[in-house]
């Protein structure tokens, strides 16, 4: 079992809009609120599952400051100063930025801490735990940045990839491999030879650093972000921060710590992560979570289908039916004030729709 360890942070990437999960997932319902998931948000199970290995109070959240009062409402596990928001989004190196000086400020140079997700769902917590406990070990004892590499499961062409070149020697239960280079998200046929390969991994988009080595990174790599992160250190936990961190993030672009660090470094170890993880990125993955008929429709609330296969089908409503009668390949999701129907074939695409009821501005409040 995992022990608790002071000196191991988490930080929790909570930002993000609810497109993908559209009409339950709105701008004001992010994803990881979602709790069609075992009936709490994703956002807590990703906290709980930390239990036995990180502290509460070494737990941090960066997310969006309109998400703050809904996170802390998720979260009341965890101390209001550990949720953090960012004035507007950056994408992933500034929060990751931000997020690492939060650890340092409270754990210094030397803490270790593991940039998580919010919103994916993981069914053996156990060994998810383990294997962040032994990319801590590995990037405590040498300056190296850990990744975590799923095995794949099919040729997904929604994740990129991570391309390994051979084991890194441990002392570890988790395998780790030397990382080679990171691949962008391919097409279906490029996506069937990566996972052929044997040497192919998703990215799950969770990464195990020590503040002194994500520092010198960035310093390296991406000086910008450096700065910002400089520029706020000594304002966290004062009256300042607030003010600091908006001019901050006036000066930045924004860029992915992919882009900014993960694709340049020559440090970069991936950890093989085979604990079920599952990004649920689209209805057609929330619905493997869910319960399944002998003609695989997959059903969450009340819902009534009937010669019809494979085919997902969500009531959020309470004292309301959903009956679907004679159709196939089918997604539909009814909430209390919006209804989608599509094709599977089109739930990967399902930004479209949303941006297209967007631009109506009688219908902007849907979204």
């Amino acid at each position: 079992m995992c022990k608790s360890n002071q000196t191991f942070f988490a930080v929790i990437i909570a930002g993000g809009r609810g497109e993908r999960f559209w009409p339950l997932g709105r701008n004001s319902l992010p994803k990881q609120f979602v709790s069609i998931f075992g009936g709490k948000p994703l956002i807590r199970h990703a906290v709980e599952r930390l239990d036995a290995l990180v502290p509460v109070e070494n737990i941090l959240v960066v997310t969006s400051a309109d998400l703050i009062e809904q996170t802390i409402k998720a979260l009341p596990m965890l101390p209001v100063e550990n949720i953090v928001g960012e004035p507007f989004g950056r994408d992933t190196a500034a929060a990751c930025a931000l997020g690492t000086a939060l650890v340092e400020r409270r754990g210094g140079e030397n803490a270790v801490l593991a940039i998580l997700t919010a919103d994916h769902i993981i069914k053996r917590p156990d060994i998810f735990r383990e294997t962040l406990a032994d990319a801590a070990s590995v990037v405590a004892s040498e300056e190296r940045i850990s990744v975590i590499g799923v095995t794949p499961q099919y040729p997904a062409t929604g994740f990129g990839y991570i391309d390994v070149s051979g084991k890194l020697e441990t002392s570890t239960k988790t395998t780790f491999n030397k990382v080679s280079c990171f691949v962008e998200k391919p097409d279906i046929e490029r996506a069937k030879v990566y996972v052929e390969s044997g040497h192919h991994y998703w990215n799950s988009g969770m990464f195990i650093w020590s503040v002194k080595t994500f520092k010198e990174s960035l310093q390296k790599y991406c000086p910008t972000v450096r700065a910002m992160y400089e520029a706020v250190l000594p304002t966290i936990s004062t009256p300042e921060f607030d003010s600091m961190l908006l001019s901050e993030y006036n000066k930045l672009e924004k860029i992915s710590v992919d882009y900014a660090i993960m694709e340049k470094a020559e440090n970069i170890v991936s950890a093989v992560g085979n604990f079920g993880w599952d990004d649920v990125g689209t209805w057609i993955s929330a619905g493997e979570h869910f319960p399944v008929d002998s003609d695989d429709n997959r059903i969450y609330g009340d819902a009534v289908v009937l010669d019809s296969s494979n085919n997902v089908a969500v009531n959020c409503v309470d004292g309301h039916l959903v009956g679907m009668f004679g159709v196939d390949d089918l997604i539909v999701v009814h909430t209390k004030d919006a209804t989608l129907i599509a094709s599977k074939k089109a739930a990967p695409e399902l930004k479209k729709l949303v941006r297209e009821i967007g631009s109506n501005e009688d219908y902007k409040k849907f979204i």
